[in-house]
């Protein structure tokens, strides 16, 4: 088995992100699929969702994912599902998180605060072969 550490900018993850229900949600340009069959639902509550977030927007390390690399060059996830969704639904507007003491979206953030979470390097393990 090949394994690679890359860093991926949640601006790239939140490409194309899309969530089909049972169709499963994509991302990364349509090149990840986030929920494939054999992974669990979205199971992360709120608080949870939200310290990934904050995690993000205090710029300290987010437990690194792991993704497979398909034949034809996509990427499966295999761990880091909830992370992922929960990052690409708040950049989306799903949902807002408190911040001092303010409930904010993505959309209602300071342009530098938006670019800050955008421009944060995911670490992603990409495993190839068996």
């Amino acid at each position: 088995m090949k394994i690679e550490l890359v860093r991926i900018k949640i601006r790239d993850l939140v490409e194309g992100y899309a969530d089909n229900d049972d169709l499963g949600v994509q991302a990364y340009d349509g090149k990840l699929d986030v929920r494939p069959p054999y992974q669990r639902e979205f199971v992360y509550e709120d608080r949870q969702r939200d310290a990934v977030i904050e995690t993000l927007r205090r710029n300290f390390p987010l437990n690194v994912m792991y993704w497979a690399v398909q034949d034809d060059r996509t990427f499966e996830v295999i761990d880091g599902q909830q992370r992922t969704i929960s990052i690409c639904q708040y950049v989306e507007g799903d949902y807002s998180i408190a911040i001092d003491g303010h409930q904010l979206a993505f959309h209602n953030l300071q342009a530098d605060q938006q670019d800050q979470i955008l421009d944060y390097e995911l670490m992603v393990y990409l495993c190839e072969g068996t």
